[in-house]
């Protein structure tokens, strides 16, 4: 248990009395104090290391979902002028902020410390909070931080934290700091993409984007985002509307979780609309599919008017392909089926659209595509059609990877192709390379080297099929040496997001140990 100072204690009363109580003279908003985490950690009050949990909470209460980074950026810059630190923010809202070697390390070769400030906003469809503009309700279990009814954006807020940690605490030795805090990169790497680092010293990196303590990413895979849009005819048709659902599945993390045997409720629900199509034929008024091109769907739905369809013949077909689907996949939770919409007919796509959309939902690439030759396990090609959403175009998005730079350039031409041929439109953003494995890096052997001295065992080295930001910056450093670590975290990019308190702490001291040795 981790217990509090007398002082916090008074502190922690005298405050609270101040916010029931507030005297003329006290805007706490604006009540400037060097460091705070400990007073800013209600929820999270107790955990250790207390100012990483203190600053995670802070970092919680405001939004920060990819495009929407400008509060918490501006939140880092003045975190530095507080600590009297250097910064830079640039257009994206980039954070840069540099720090001096402390005492006896002043002349050592810069670290760079590396994260990024966006979260992936998930959330139950019961849950209230507008993630767009509120901050996320997380409590812990004892064993867990986790946020009720949303993601938790521990990825990769956690690195955040630790970076403005050990900025705030002038007593831990480490060589000089250089710190990359990135926008956007759940949607393309784009803060890493423009990020300007000619101001860097440092080519020796550790990137806190990793999800696996003990386990150390030496490379990546590259990736980019296809998205294919199919012009369609809307008209008025009358007839009893239907609305087809697929829900309960597990989601997950596009690159990562690709090869766990889960269903994408797109692909899913592309066969079932083909299944009922074809006792007769249909007219699309609405197609909502997935929320994030890199997040596995976990539901889809669509409505439809059925020309003399009856409710009965579509539960025969759901209950059919759910049962296929609990069979096949690893998804024992799944739930398909139909239900009447009261109204008679609407805005609808003309049948000969509605087949286009089918087919092409049917016809899209979905999941593993290749396995590595040279490391047994891991996914070498991919994608994940992770959103599909119907208004005046039927837009597919993709998340493409690949660890070889060519495969991934084929899978990219094969979406194109596939638009070009059902006379749809094709493009592509967010195109960042593979970052490659060193095979020479002093980082890696001094990061084993201390792992195995603190825990008695090696660490696993290894590359993943999930994209960092590693390799556009390696682009941007010539000669970086870079490995990425990070605490356990269960489930993220869903609402079971957690973040083990224990492996939290573990990091902190490891990633400590690793800046004494360097």
């Amino acid at each position: 248990m981790q217990y509090k100072t007398t002082g916090e204690i008074l502190w922690s009363f005298i405050f609270a009395c101040m916010d029931i109580f507030p005297p003329l003279w006290y805007d706490r908003a604006n009540f400037k104090r060097k460091d705070v985490s400990f007073m800013d950690a209600v929820k999270l009050a107790g955990l250790t290391p207390a100012n990483v949990f203190g600053y995670f909470e802070k970092l919680c209460s405001m939004p920060h979902g990819s495009g929407n980074t400008k509060i918490i950026s501006d939140y880092l810059v003045s975190f530095a002028k507080e600590q009297g630190i250097r910064y830079v923010q640039d257009d994206l809202n980039n954070v840069l902020m540099f720090q001096e070697g402390t005492c006896g390390y002043e002349d050592h070769a810069p670290v760079i410390l590396q994260g990024h400030m966006d979260m992936v906003c998930e959330k139950d469809a019961d849950c209230p909070i507008d993630m767009e503009k509120e901050g996320l309700d997380i409590a812990h279990d004892g064993e867990c931080v986790f946020a009720k009814g949303t993601t938790l954006g521990g990825d990769n807020c956690i690195a955040v934290a630790y970076a403005m940690a050990l900025l705030a605490d002038k007593t831990i030795p480490h060589p000089p700091l250089e710190v990359i805090i990135t926008v956007d990169e759940e949607t393309g790497m784009f803060g890493a993409a423009g990020v300007d680092l000619s101001s860097l010293k440092g080519r020796t990196m550790v990137n806190m984007d990793s999800e696996d303590e003990g386990i150390f990413t030496v490379s990546c895979a590259g990736g980019a985002r296809g998205t294919i849009s199919l012009p369609v005819q809307r008209r008025a048709v009358y007839g009893p509307c239907v609305r087809l659902t697929v829900e309960g599945l597990q989601g997950g993390h596009s690159g990562v979780e690709i090869h766990k045997n889960r269903a994408n409720a797109n692909k899913v629900m592309g066969e079932l609309l083909s299944r009922v199509q074809k006792l007769m034929p249909l007219c699309i008024t609405s197609l909502n599919g997935g929320a994030k091109d890199n997040a596995i769907p976990r539901s889809c739905q669509v409505t439809l008017v059925a020309l003399g369809m009856y409710i009965e013949r579509i539960n025969e077909i759901t209950e059919q392909l759910q049962k296929e689907i609990r069979e096949q996949f690893d998804e024992p939770e799944v739930k398909i089926y139909g239900d009447d919409v009261d109204a008679l007919g609407g805005n609808a796509l003309t049948t000969e659209d509605t087949a286009k959309a089918i087919a092409l939902l049917c016809a899209a690439p979905n999941g593993v595509q290749s396995w590595s030759q040279d490391i047994d396990g891991l996914v070498q090609t991919s994608l994940n059609l992770g959103v599909v959403r119907l208004e005046d175009t039927l837009k597919m998005t993709f998340a493409v990877r690949s660890s070889v730079n060519q495969e991934k350039r084929d899978l990219l031409d094969k979406l194109k192709a596939l638009a070009e041929f059902n006379g749809a439109d094709y493009s592509e953003v967010g195109d960042y390379p593979a970052w490659e494995y060193k095979k020479d890096s002093r980082l890696r052997d001094t990061m084993v080297e201390v792992y195995s001295a603190m825990y008695g065992k090696a660490p696993q080295v290894v590359a993943i099929h999930a994209g960092l930001e590693c390799g556009l910056l390696s682009d941007k450093l010539p000669g970086l040496d870079c490995v990425s670590i990070g605490p356990i975290m269960h489930d993220i990019h869903t609402s079971r997001e957690k973040l083990d308190i224990a492996s939290v702490g573990r990091t902190w001291e490891f990633l400590l140990e690793v800046l004494k040795a360097l």
